[in-house]
């Protein structure tokens, strides 16, 4: 079989098994985060935290649930990782830095997953179990949570409250993710994931010395890791780790993890509106990205000129042979174009246009589908920026499922879509003109320019992924990308809620024969439109610098 047709069968397979959990998984959110009733397991949560879940919240106070309970998981998250020498199961290692312990606390809240460390030689157990996998469960029910208070903006009427918010992160961590990820996890583990609690220990000479490795809790990790479309690794090497994903069936199936929530809630957002025809008409936006970006990086990887590309199938440096180029494609689009992360080869060592196409899946705001609710709320945002710009066109004051978007609603949508990429391009900038920052590329010219971009893309994205080359474990690029992902974070949420608050309390307006059908194939054509021009606009500049200058090069 050759690998351009392994790599289309996969393709077809992933797709069939998505499209199989789509409808159960999506009504069933709706359910969730419809219903009144409480679990018991609920009932104790709420009672030691001291929250009310039935009572409502306006979107200030919804803002304000989700800053106070983030802010202090950082501070819990740094304050084990700099603790962590004096914690049982800390295999030896010391604590981690001040800058570092930042970085990571910062990243793992924010579900970007940034790395500027190799989590088997600084991290022991408890920090990885009981900080970072904890902090993969609630940072992805948080960014779920922000989409359905938006999903609500649009569904109710002259009222500002939105849900509660404590009550939409524990459903989402007790009802979906714990659920997902336990199933998740034993498929793993029956394919060959470890989970144990093993110390370090050695497996043999290599290159003179003793190798050794560490065991750990990896297949629960890395199962909600992918669901939670966070991304963290346990080992360095992430994904690509055998220890992680040891087949190519874990690894298409990694693969339906990080993209079946992200998909699925789509559903659910058909279902709260009352329109299963508008979800569907932003699922085939998603799609439509998601499959042009795959088939544009299967070109690029296998059609690459060269004797030695020609005679490996394609362009395997930096890929494992296990998975190939088919496989690792369809990989690094899916988790670049959500916030997943993962990575299971080197987005450096992909052509210059294929490392080019994972930034600009990032760049698009990574809601093709996106990340748990990150990507439906920010692809709802654009369909508010697409709605606009048909009414300017039209003579027309622009609605949305039946909603007016007047002054204060477009600038909520704007300043959204401004707010990643200027961190974006004014980070790289400074990291360019600064003399430093450009010690940590290990490549000059257009590909070291792109190793800043990436890093600066992933942060403020809250993607995670790093393109390789970047020594990014200096106080300089642990302090900026960690403000990054902060700020890349929580500032758009901020206008995400008072969007929905603005929504939520206007009156519905009846449709009429001047409505655009934003249920149709047209809407679908104009919304990708909107979102490929807007972006393009936006980085192209930075884009030509690097992997496109690279690309062309080549």
């Amino acid at each position: 079989m050759s690998p351009v047709l392994a790599g289309l069968l996969q393709l077809l397979a992933l797709i069939v098994a998505l499209g199989l959990a789509y409808v159960p998984l999506g009504d069933y959110m709706a359910k969730v985060y419809s219903s009144d009733k409480h679990l018991r397991v609920e009932k104790w949560i709420y009672k030691g935290i001291g929250a009310n879940p039935n009572t409502e919240m306006r979107w200030p106070a919804y803002l304000r649930g989700v800053l106070a309970f983030s802010a202090v998981s950082v501070l819990f998250l740094y304050l084990l990782q700099r603790l962590q020498g004096h914690l049982p199961g800390s295999l030896g290692f010391a604590a981690i830095d001040p800058d570092q312990a930042f970085n990571t606390a910062a990243s793992f809240v924010t579900n970007t997953n940034w790395q500027s460390y190799y989590g088997e030689q600084a991290m022991g157990h408890v920090v990885q179990t009981a900080g970072l996998a904890v902090q993969n469960f609630v940072s992805a029910a948080v960014g779920i949570a922000v989409a359905v208070a938006l999903v609500r903006g649009f569904s109710r009427s002259r009222t500002g409250e939105l849900g509660n918010f404590w009550s939409d992160l524990v459903r989402g961590t007790i009802r979906i993710l714990l659920p997902l990820s336990v199933v998740a996890a034993i498929v793993l583990v029956a394919c060959g994931a470890i989970q144990n609690f093993s110390g370090i220990h050695s497996v043999g000479q290599f290159m003179g010395g003793s190798q050794q490795w560490n065991g750990g809790a990896v297949a629960s990790q890395e199962a909600i890791k992918e669901v939670g479309t966070n991304g963290g690794g346990y080992f360095n090497a992430n994904s690509a780790h055998p220890f992680e994903n040891p087949t190519p069936f874990t690894n298409l199936f990694e693969i339906f993890l990080l993209l079946v929530i992200p998909f699925a809630l789509t559903r659910t957002f058909g279902r709260m509106v009352g329109s299963i025809r508008q979800g569907y008409a932003i699922l085939a936006t998603m799609a439509t990205i998601w499959l042009g970006f795959i088939a544009l990086m299967m070109w690029t990887e296998f059609a690459h000129h060269g004797p030695a590309f020609d005679i490996a199938g394609g362009a395997m440096e930096g890929k494992e042979n296990r998975f190939g180029v088919g496989a690792s494609s369809i990989f690094a689009v899916s988790t670049t174009l959500t916030s997943t992360g993962a990575v299971d080869s080197f987005h450096s060592s992909f052509t210059g246009l294929g490392g080019g196409i994972t930034m600009l899946g990032m760049q698009l705001g990574e809601i093709a589908p996106g990340g748990t609710g990150s990507g439906l709320y920010g692809m709802l945002i654009m369909a508010i920026i697409a709605v606009f710009i048909a009414g300017l066109m039209v003579g027309r004051t622009p609605e949305y499922l039946g909603k007016k978007i007047g002054t204060r609603e477009i600038k909520f949508a704007a300043c959204y879509i401004l707010i990643t990429p200027a961190l974006v391009l004014i980070f790289t900038a400074a990291a360019m003109a600064l003399p430093t920052p450009g010690n940590s590329m290990t490549n000059s010219g257009a590909h070291g320019f792109s190793e800043i971009l990436y890093a600066y893309t992933s942060g403020a994205n809250n993607n995670g992924s790093a393109f390789a080359g970047l020594n990014a474990d200096t106080q300089w690029f642990n302090s900026t990308i960690g403000i990054a992902m902060l700020l890349g974070r929580f500032l758009p949420m901020v206008f995400v809620l008072a969007l929905a608050g603005s929504l939520a309390e206007q009156k519905p307006v009846p449709a009429t024969a001047g409505t655009l059908r934003t249920e149709k194939p047209l809407f679908t054509g104009l919304l990708v439109g909107a979102i490929l021009i807007i972006t393009g606009l936006t980085y192209f500049p930075a884009l030509a610098l690097g992997p496109l200058a690279e690309g062309l090069a080549s």
